[in-house]
């Protein structure tokens, strides 16, 4: 394990960093990666995951050893990374410093099923060549331009190791188990919702430093007058909605998600035992009271579409979400406790160019639903107002929860 540990730096500074900058992070990342690592091994020894348990998760040796291939494939492999955005995906690469890595992470040759399926190496193998990548891909960093489009790839793995990071502490949370590397959540001090007047806004990330794809490009859009809540829905407001008979009265549902509570059985969110009263969860293995004032969470779309229903609300468009957060920090506004799911679905922006992951955007486009400003689980330096999350409507094994605005 690296002996290192960055300081927390804000995304927008994160998005323009330099080689320096970047280094120190790359070394950051990893070191949580291993910290995760030697704490799921303690946790599920050999790196088995029951059967029954393992839907919507990736087996976590694949998952640390995809970070390695991941980093490598994009940087050392890649010979047109100093094109950045604009490097073609399809262009041949160099050979992995372990041969058949291909086959074994690369998630667009293996899918979700197979992978419980793969002869995996060893956990030692996996750690050497987590240290082997990093290793090279700073001595390339070093040696790098100072420019956007050189230093494109290197932030694109910096992030995607950092959501990484917030898939294992979902997986430990599905699975049960306290790696104790996942900050505390906060409790939420009560605050009247805000009017945000008509406005024009620029939707997306503008030119200059990183952004993913499905951010860009940027646009103009008039927004019309809108009360938003400051803070995301707490226990205490999604309380009422259970006790009011909110999962058994059909009005409040879309017909997708009528059926899916039918379906699943649901009467409460994902992981909670009781909500009378107070509410009884488990967290990370534990039974744990919680907090009314804390954001309610691991909530899908389908129930906070149907808490806004039920409440005479409507949830957020990804424009109103993104003027609030971004104007309304000084009024109150407070946002990355929870992932926030937004009205639309995930669809590209007018004039979307496919980057060189597109793939993972444009298999979601239209079936997937949007989430915004990240959680307690994600880090300081991926929060940012402009990010696209996107899962599936069913999707609650995530650390999501959602505010409302008025109709």
């Amino acid at each position: 394990m690296l002996d290192f540990e960055a300081p927390p730096i804000e995304s927008a500074q994160m998005r323009r960093a330099g080689r320096e900058l970047l280094s120190l992070a790359l070394m950051d990342t990893r070191n949580h990666s291993l910290r995760w690592m030697s704490a799921i091994e303690a946790a599920l020894p050999g790196f088995e995951v029951p059967e029954g348990q393992r839907e919507g998760l990736s087996p976590p040796l694949w998952s640390l050893g995809h970070l390695a291939w991941y980093q490598e494939h994009w940087i050392s492999c890649n010979v047109q990374r100093q094109r950045g955005a604009q490097a073609d995906p399809g262009s041949l690469r160099l050979a992995s410093i372990e041969a058949g890595s291909d086959r074994l992470f690369d998630p667009t040759l293996v899918t979700p099923e197979a992978r419980w399926l793969l002869p995996l190496r060893d956990p030692q193998f996996i750690r050497q060549y987590l240290a082997d990548t990093l290793e090279t891909t700073l001595e390339l960093l070093d040696h790098a331009n100072e420019d956007d489009d050189a230093l494109y790839f290197f932030r694109l793995a910096l992030f995607h190791e950092d959501a990484r990071l917030e898939s294992f502490a979902e997986m430990a949370q599905a699975l049960g188990f306290d790696a104790g590397l996942t900050p505390v959540l906060g409790t939420l001090a009560s605050r009247a919702p805000l009017l945000f007047p008509a406005t024009r806004w620029l939707l997306g990330s503008p030119p200059g430093g990183f952004a993913f794809d499905n951010e860009r490009p940027a646009h103009e859009h008039s927004v019309p007058e809108f009360e938003i809540d400051a803070q995301a829905v707490t226990w205490g407001q999604y309380c009422e909605f259970v006790e009011d008979g909110g999962y058994d009265d059909e009005r409040h549902w879309s017909p997708e998600g009528w059926a899916w509570v039918q379906r699943e059985g649901r009467r409460t969110p994902r992981h909670v035992d009781q909500m009378r009263q107070s509410v009884l969860m488990q967290r990370f293995g534990k039974m744990t009271r919680v907090p009314m004032s804390q954001p309610a969470m691991h909530v899908s779309w389908y129930e906070a579409d149907a808490w806004c229903r039920w409440a005479g609300r409507r949830l957020p468009t990804e424009l109103e979400w993104e003027v609030a957060a971004q104007q309304g920090q000084s009024r109150g506004v407070r946002y990355g406790q929870v992932w926030e799911w937004t009205a639309g679905s995930f669809r590209p922006y007018p004039g979307f160019v496919p980057g060189p992951e597109a793939q993972y955007s444009q298999a979601a486009f239209g079936s997937h639903k949007v989430l915004r400003g990240g959680s307690f689980a994600t880090q300081e330096r991926l929060r940012n107002v402009k990010h696209r999350r996107f899962l599936l409507p069913q999707r609650d094994d995530a650390f999501s929860g959602f505010r409302s605005v008025s109709l």
